[in-house]
């Protein structure tokens, strides 16, 4: 017996929302690692190289943990769970970047309380988008 079977609608709209939602974390990383950065004194108009450097061991780790992690690899990305998932993954990814930062690769050290205020802050960025969609999501719908 054939049956028709329709595809690719409901993934393609998926899979822009998992695109999205990986665009949107790694920017939201970036964009407050690079806060810190500026608020340290650092211009990153002047030596956008050491801005790189400031950035990449927290995109590597967000990134490595996530993707490690499934957390875009769910059916819905904004859903209790979800927000928990993405929650514990921060919390490994800021620790990876640590790590990363403090190895010999890149300047920069892992001083205290550094670790504690981008592990705290981007944790907040990263819920608070992810809540604040899902809440733009429920009126619209």
């Amino acid at each position: 017996m054939d049956t028709a079977v329709q595809t690719g609608v409901r993934d393609s709209a998926a899979g822009r929302e998992r695109i999205a939602a990986v665009v949107i974390d790694v920017s939201l990383v970036a964009t407050m690692v690079l806060y810190g950065y500026i608020d340290h004194g650092g211009d990153p108009i002047a030596d956008p190289l050491a801005s790189l450097k400031t950035i990449v061991p927290f995109a590597i780790g967000w990134l490595a943990v996530a993707l490690l992690a499934g957390v875009y690899t769910r059916d819905r990305l904004l859903g209790r769970d979800d927000l928990r998932l993405t929650a514990i993954a921060w919390i490994a990814a800021a620790n990876v970047g640590l790590m990363i930062r403090g190895s010999p690769l890149f300047q920069g050290g892992t001083s205290w309380p550094f670790p504690v205020v981008i592990t705290v802050s981007v944790l907040v960025v990263l819920l608070g988008w992810r809540l604040g969609y899902s809440l733009f999501l429920s009126v619209t719908n």
